[in-house]
Order: C-alpha cells, then sequence, then structure tokens
C-alpha cells in the first residue's frame, strides 16, 4: 500500500532526530526511509527512487553537500531540502548549485519541512541567521566548502586549508556548538 504514498529519505546522523522526524512525516503521509551517512544513502539509493529528501549539512565525517548531486542523479526530479545548524548565505547558495530546492535552519519542525519541500524554492539571498555566526561556526562552514570543493577529500583539504591532516579530521569530529535539536510539540498533540 505504501507504493502510492510520496517517499521521503531522511539523511541525518542524529539518531533520535531521524526516528522523531520519520514518525511525524510517516503522519504526514509519506513512505519514509533513513540514512545516516553516504554509504547507507548510496544502499537506500539503490533499492529506492525517493520523491523527496531532507539531508542535514552537518554528518559525522561528511559533509551533507557532497551527496546532493547523488540524489539529483537518481531522481532529477527529487525535491531536497538542506538543514543546518548554520545559517550562512555561502552555504545556502551552494546547496541550491547543488541541487537543494530549499534550505532550512535547525530547529526545524516536521510542518517547516513538509512546507519547504511542496512550496516554492528558497532564495538563499534571503537568508538571515537568527543569530550571528560565531568564529567557530564560520571557520565550520568554510572547512565544508573546502572539503566539498576538494569531492571530500580530507588530505587535500587539509593542504588547502594549510592544516595537519589530523587537525582537520579533529575539528570534523567536533562541530561548534549550536542548537541542532527538532521541535517535536505539533507532533505530540
Amino acid at each position: 500500500m505504501t507504493d502510492s504514498l510520496p517517499k521521503l529519505l531522511l539523511i541525518d546522523d542524529d539518531a533520535t532526530f531521524l526516528q522523531v522526524m520519520a514518525r511525524a512525516m510517516r503522519r504526514r503521509g509519506f513512505d519514509v526511509f533513513t540514512a545516516d551517512n553516504g554509504a547507507s544513502t548510496q544502499k537506500l539509493l539503490e533499492r529506492h527512487t525517493p520523491d523527496y529528501a531532507v539531508v542535514d549539512l552537518k554528518l559525522l565525517n561528511e559533509s551533507g553537500l557532497s551527496l546532493l548531486p547523488e540524489l539529483k542523479t537518481a531522481n532529477p526530479k527529487m525535491e531536497i531540502v538542506l538543514l543546518t545548524g548554520f545559517a550562512s548565505i555561502a552555504t545556502a547558495v551552494e546547496a541550491v548549485k547543488l541541487g537543494a530546492n530549499n534550505y532550512l535552519c535547525k530547529p526545524a519542525d516536521a510542518d517547516e519541512v513538509v512546507s519547504a519541500l511542496l512550496c516554492q524554492p528558497a532564495d538563499p539571498t534571503q537568508l538571515k541567521p537568527s543569530a550571528p555566526l560565531s568564529v567557530d561556526q564560520l571557520e565550520w562552514e568554510h572547512i565544508q566548502r573546502i572539503l566539498q570543493e576538494q569531492q571530500g577529500n580530507i588530505s587535500a583539504t587539509a593542504r588547502v586549508l594549510g592544516m595537519h591532516r589530523r587537525t582537520l579530521q579533529r575539528k570534523l569530529q567536533k562541530p561548534p556548538a549550536a542548537s541542532q535539536g527538532v521541535s517535536t510539540e505539533s507532533d505530540e498533540t
């Protein structure tokens, strides 16, 4: 019976977020699949062709941006929303260039995600961060952009950034502190 439901792929390395958002999106009429990294995303794309995808910018050891071309290759008509705890115009523009249709700042609830999936594409130039980015967040955004330009190659990224590879790996494993939860108030009522 789920063949007639629109297929949604949720990609995030936060297991709690995935569980809560998947349940909320099923209640809203989606057939939901979840992945927590690029490898699990690839396995799902071999078996399913999602109509929609919600991708977190910051995955454990990779950028969600690197998955966007692969998602669009799997289904060129796929509507993609990028979620991030770090609002940056540069990242939003890059996401749109790579195929994202919309861009949401966390925390975002299920209704906001559905609206972003089904509404007109976002205009990245209209993105307004809720608070100015810290130096750590700006550095994180810059590292993610360079990592994307280097096709996920950590050694090449470290060379471009002029830092030791291990230092870069430590920075990638510990993102700057930011509110990254998801509001579920509307789901529990």
